[in-house]
Formats: structure tokens, C-alpha cells, sequence
């Protein structure tokens, strides 16, 4: 059975996570299709610990080393570097490859990628929706990563219209392989829902440490800071301040209809809070309260239609039964697509 490729750009906790994902499957009963994983990561410290999780064959020296020749690329980079990421696979990834991308936004990726897909290259954005044991630890580095942290998810997947057919199944076959459930979601839609789920929570920790900061006895106040002031604000040590720039000004107008909505949810508190109206504080509070366990029970649970739930893929049937057995296959042995014949 010929042996699939894959390179991992970026080892932060998603990508680590992808490839002990990969590993994980490899080791277990269903495991019907071999994978040889190759990383890059610029940062010697993240080389360092991804060396010893065993999941890489092999840790490059370049970008371009590491995307040469793979049948599929993931891309986990923070989200100012992935310009430059597709700017230098131009021309250097295999036909047929597959490139998956976990930015955040899939909208500007379909731009950046467009010298990849002239060059028969196809690109899927992907984002995933974590195993619901991940949710609320915040921890966003290769110390962190997971072989279980897809486990039991879904993979948001958003296709370039020019991807293939099969390139897609691939994708889809592949988050299958790091144990969720695919899902199709149009480009411009998917980037509508990171606005109000990923960029405004990322906005609200910068804006509430601004604020609190302004305050006055905050040199004070700031040495009784506890879990919930870190939550708020953990992003500031996660990420980097190109990355929310970058995201922030690429989705600005869903981003503004977010703030809006906040600042409207915002300037209705003050006011039933200014009057001392604690009844009408006590109806928000509790519709809210109720709403978010709605959600949180529907989060943990992982099943959202009130109609029967469909049976899961399992990752074994999966693999091997459609683009990978198929047209990756004929890829592998120098063959043409699915849609060119053979």
C-alpha cells in the first residue's frame, strides 16, 4: 500500500496535535493506511519538544523541504505568517497535492492560494472544533498538544471552488483519520461565525486588560487578579499582536457587526444597572444563564439536531475508500486524476 505524505507547517498545539493524531490512528486496530509526517517550525524550542513526541519522521530545515513532495500540507501557522507560507510553496508542491489550512480566516487563504491551484494544487480550509474535554483550559502551545484533541469534533471544512472533487474527499477523509466528524461550510459563512466566536472574544481580553489598566488603583488591583481576569484575557499570551491585527482588518465588516452587537449588550446592562433595576438585571442574568447551559450542554455533547444523529465514519471504512484509495492512489504511482482518465 503506498504511503502517504504529509507536512505539517507550524508544530504549535494544533499541529503537534495533528500529527499525534496521525500517529495514534497509525497505532491502532483501524489502521489500514501508512503515513509518513514531516514538520517545520521556525522556533528552536517548539523543534526541540516536537523531536521528542515521536509523531515527526522527520523535523526540516525549510518551508519548502518540508512541503516537497507531500500529498497533503497543513497549515498551522499564526495567522500573519501565512501570506508569506503560500507565497513560498508556489511552484514547489507535487500536482495533486493537497494543501489543508487551519487559519482562521478561509476567505483571504482562497486569494493567497491561487499560484498554488494554477500549479494543480488544491486548497480546503479547515478549522477544527476541539474534543469538548479541551475547552476551557486555553492552552495554545506544543507542551499542550494532544493525540485525543480532535477526538470527538468536527472539522469545518471550506473548499476553494477550484479544489477537485477528490481533493475534498481527501480532506474530508483526512479529518476523519484525526477522529472528527467533517463538515461543509461556505468560505464567506465560516468567516462571519469567526467573528463573533474567535476574533470577538480575542478583542474583548485586549479591550478589557485596556480598560482595567486605565483605571485608577489599578497598580493596586492588579496583584488580585485571579482565574477569571486570566481568562479573559490568557489571548494576550497565547497570541501575537500582528495576528489580531492581520484577522481583524481581513474580516473587519463581520468584526464590526460583533462589536456593535456588544457594545448594544454592553449599553443595555449599564443602564437597567445604573437605575438599580436588580428585576430587570435578574431577567438578563437568567435568560443568559440558561441559554449558555443550553449551549454548553449541546457543546459538550457534541449532538446539535434534534432528529435522529446520524452513524459516524469510522476513520478506518473511511480512508481507502474514496480519493485515497482512488485518485491519490493513481498520484502515488504517477498516474493521472480521477477527471483526466488513466
Amino acid at each position: 500500500m503506498a504511503v502517504i505524505n504529509v507536512g505539517i507547517i507550524g508544530l504549535g498545539r494544533l499541529g503537534a496535535s495533528v500529527a499525534l493524531a496521525v500517529k495514534r490512528y497509525q497505532q491502532g486496530a483501524a489502521n489500514r493506511q501508512p503515513f509518513v509526517v514531516a514538520g517545520y517550525d521556525v522556533r528552536p524550542d517548539v523543534v526541540r519538544i516536537a523531536k521528542t513526541q515521536g509523531a515527526f519522521a522527520e523535523i526540516t530545515s525549510s518551508l519548502v523541504a518540508a512541503v516537497r513532495d507531500k500529498d497533503i500540507v497543513v497549515l498551522a501557522l499564526p495567522y500573519a505568517d501565512v501570506p508569506e507560507a503560500f507565497a513560498l510553496m508556489a511552484g514547489q508542491l507535487k500536482p495533486g497535492a493537497v494543501v489543508i489550512d487551519f487559519s482562521v480566516l478561509s476567505v483571504p487563504s482562497l486569494g493567497w492560494a491561487a499560484p498554488l491551484e494554477a500549479g494543480d494544487a488544491h486548497l480546503v480550509g479547515a478549522t477544527p472544533v476541539l474534543n469538548a474535554d479541551y475547552l476551557f483550559d486555553g492552552k495554545d502551545d506544543i507542551r499542550h498538544a494532544a493525540p485525543d484533541l480532535f477526538l470527538g469534533g468536527a472539522m469545518l471544512l471550506s473548499p476553494s471552488v477550484k479544489a477537485h472533487p477528490d481533493a475534498v474527499e481527501l480532506a474530508s477523509d483526512f479529518a476523519a483519520v484525526l477522529g472528527t466528524t467533517p463538515r461543509f461550510v461556505d468560505p464567506y459563512e465560516h468567516d462571519g461565525w469567526m467573528a463573533s466566536v474567535e476574533l470577538l472574544p480575542m478583542l474583548l481580553g485586549v479591550a478589557g486588560f485596556r480598560a482595567v489598566r486605565s483605571l485608577e488603583g489599578w497598580d493596586e488591583a492588579q496583584r488580585a487578579a485571579n482565574a477569571n481576569f486570566g481568562r479573559l484575557t490568557h489571548g494576550l499570551a497565547d497570541g501575537y499582536p500582528d495576528d489580531l491585527r492581520a484577522l481583524l482588518l481581513q474580516n473587519r465588516d463581520a468584526v464590526l457587526r460583533a462589536i456593535d452587537a456588544q457594545i448594544a449588550s454592553l449599553r443595555e446592562l449599564r443602564t437597567v444597572l445604573a437605575a438599580g433595576d436588580g428585576h430587570a438585571l435578574a431577567e438578563a442574568f437568567d435568560a443568559e444563564y440558561e441559554a449558555y447551559n443550553d449551549w454548553l450542554a449541546h457543546r459538550m455533547s457534541g449532538q446539535w439536531e434534534t432528529t435522529e444523529e446520524k452513524p459516524r465514519v469510522n476513520p478506518g471504512d473511511a480512508v481507502m475508500t474514496g480519493f485515497l484509495g482512488g485518485y491519490l492512489s493513481r498520484r502515488l504511482r504517477g498516474g493521472k486524476g480521477s477527471a483526466d482518465g488513466e
